[in-house]
């Protein structure tokens, strides 16, 4: 198919494309760059540095087959502070590439969601049919931009699959994490090995969970790629389906640290902090959604695994 990738220079979309290109797909990405890198683009991709809001007209405009969109921004604090720039930048540019893949028949897309839709969970594991209560602008922006998918595959016929995503990690050879305000939790351990931090913050070590320390879902970045291209082959025109994806089990904030040293082989100091509001203690995804419908299956779920690749791409990163 020839598909249009947005966002593909970042962490998640580099990945993406990647499997794209190695399964033959005809690859365009599109990216501004303001949070990507031009060297994440995968080779057999053709590139476009572009806005996305007042790009897609055109781009568009030569024909697709389909659209995975990951351009957005992302940080939750910034969307707490900024608000405007979430409701800009995700929701508004979202719905200019929807009206361009209206204008220009452009068949399907598959959406990068957030379980950050969900907010503070009642229940765990979290069900596709959990409450959607996002606690932020970001989550909210998602989930506004969900709700608009549902609308334009019932009035248009578009054939679309949102993608809820829980906690992504590891890499993909020479594709990986590299933000340059860096929040997740792996990335940042790892950058206490390397040198780049004297210690890692732990946020509140008397949370209702086994050790205190926070639980979340860990995927591998390679296991979530595997799932966009299902969804590809899933969509289904006139239909909006949305999936989870995590790897059903949960690692706590004192494990993820454990499995770094064992990895890296660095002391890594740890610090306790308060709690921050509004994080919840444990989130864990069902993905029993996916697995049933597009026969995908997480497969890289070995904390080791997820750290290990992601230490590889940290130190080729490394100046020699």
């Amino acid at each position: 198919m020839k598909l249009l990738v947005t966002g593909g220079a970042g962490y998640v979309g580099s990945v993406c494309a990647a499997h794209l290109v190695d399964a033959d797909h005809d690859v365009t990405v599109l990216d501004d760059l303001s949070t990507g890198h031009r060297d994440a683009v995968p080779d057999g991709a053709r590139f476009v540095e572009a806005d996305l809001a007042t790009a897609a007209e055109e781009v568009l405009a030569e024909g697709f087959d389909g659209v995975l969109h990951f351009a957005a921004r992302s940080l939750v604090g910034e969307s707490v502070q900024r608000p405007e720039l979430y409701w800009s930048g995700n929701v508004v540019t979202s719905l200019r590439l929807l009206d361009a893949m209206r204008t220009h028949g452009t068949p399907r897309l598959v959406f990068s969601s957030t379980a950050a839709t969900y907010g503070e969970p009642e229940q765990v594991p979290i069900r596709e049919d959990a409450a959607t209560r996002p606690t932020n602008p970001y989550g909210a922006s998602k989930l506004a931009i969900d709700h608009a998918i549902t609308s334009y595959a019932e009035a248009h016929g578009l054939a679309a699959v949102s993608l809820r995503y829980f906690n992504v990690a590891g890499a993909h050879g020479r594709f990986g994490e590299r933000h340059t305000v860096e929040t997740h939790l792996i990335p940042l351990v790892l950058q206490v090995a390397a040198g780049a931090r004297d210690a890692v913050q732990v946020y509140g070590d008397d949370w209702p969970t086994p050790d205190g320390t926070c639980v979340r879902d860990y995927i591998h970045v390679d296991d979530l790629a595997e799932a966009h291209l299902l969804a590809l082959q899933h969509a289904q025109a006139g239909r909006h389906d949305v999936y989870n994806l995590g790897s059903g089990t949960g690692f706590s904030v004192s494990q993820v640290i454990e499995a770094c040293r064992a990895v890296t082989g660095h002391p890594i100091p740890a610090t306790t902090a308060p709690r921050r509001g509004g994080d919840p203690a444990v989130l864990i995804a069902s993905s029993e959604a996916a697995m049933a419908d597009l026969g995908w299956r997480p497969r890289r779920t070995d904390l080791a695994t997820i750290v290990g690749d992601a230490w590889r791409f940290a130190q080729s990163r490394q100046p020699v």
